[in-house]
């Protein structure tokens, strides 16, 4: 009961700072307004990690690569350590483990950022219809614009469709590509460790 507690904190502790890590990455990709609360609190909160890790690792074609890898390798942690509280040690001493855990790492890093986008694609649909002048609007029409533009003909009866075809699109990809991939790393991994 103990263990399971404490793979709940690892988990929901090193999900959530992965959100804001990608947050700050695809708010600088999208160019939101940096002045806004919500902008600000991200930068605040990340600035411990990513402003050392710049230093270390530079920026490519402009992204803010050392964030990104910042999120991949908090997923990393959290995958080890996770695995340290359910196994032996000794298997780590197999390359087959180091590779799934990466790839683990990779896919959880892709699955919250789809998270964050349909969390951010909600959230506008919702604040749309309530205050459609809210501060939030431009962080998150900065956020979702690229990807809901593909899907922006869907109008029937006056009424924008575009965010639940987006939202289609994500759990589709999310249950199928995804899980299958997930699965697969974990086979790996139990196979390696029995």
């Amino acid at each position: 009961m103990f263990f399971d507690t404490l793979q709940f904190l690892i988990k929901t502790l090193s999900g959530l700072f992965v959100l804001v890590l990608l947050l700050r990455f695809y708010l600088q990709v999208a160019r939101a307004p940096f002045k806004h609360p919500l902008c600000q609190f991200v930068m605040a909160a990340t600035d411990f990690l990513v402003l050392p890790a710049r230093k270390l690792v530079p920026s490519v074609r402009n992204y803010d690569t050392a964030t990104m890898l910042l999120a991949w390798l908090v997923c990393l942690l959290a995958n080890i350590l996770m695995l340290l509280l359910g196994s032996l040690p000794e298997v780590f001493a197999f390359p087959q483990v180091w590779v799934a855990l990466a790839l683990l790492s990779l896919l959880e890093v892709f699955k919250q950022s789809l998270t964050l986008l349909m969390g951010a694609v909600i959230v506008q649909a919702v604040m749309s219809w309530i205050n459609p002048y809210n501060p939030i609007a431009p962080v998150l029409d900065s956020l979702t614009r690229p990807f809901l533009r593909p899907f922006r003909r869907a109008v029937v009866g006056g009424v924008d469709l575009s965010p639940l075809l987006l939202l289609l699109v994500i759990q589709v990809i999310m249950m199928l590509p995804v899980r299958m991939l997930e699965t697969g790393f974990l086979t790996q991994l139990k196979v390696v460790i029995q």
